[in-house]
């Protein structure tokens, strides 16, 4: 079974936040992505480049209703979420690719 991402991006600090919620067969390759600006996307647009949050979910049926719910939670809900988690909002895209 391949492992899918719902993942959480943001640019910035909390006081100017952007947020991608989404799921991937491939955390790292779309991480990347979004960093060198390969695709033209909501991402290189606003400059949204660190990944902040992310959740491993076993199968895509997993990731998709908490993909969702993410998508309709309130700005300050996802600042919590990642705050919870990473307080300092680090990239963690070194995490991930290792």
């Amino acid at each position: 079974c391949k492992q899918f991402e719902a993942d959480q991006s943001q640019f910035g600090n909390p006081s100017r936040f952007s947020s991608i919620a989404n799921r991937s067969n491939d955390l790292v390759r779309r991480v990347y992505e979004r960093r060198e600006g390969l695709a033209e996307s909501f991402t290189k647009r606003y400059g949204v480049k660190r990944l902040v949050y992310y959740e491993p979910h076993d199968t895509i049926t997993a990731a998709l209703p908490r993909e969702k719910n993410i998508k309709r939670w309130s700005r300050e809900w996802k600042i919590d979420l990642i705050v919870a988690s990473n307080p300092d909002w680090r990239d963690l895209y070194d995490e991930i690719v290792r």
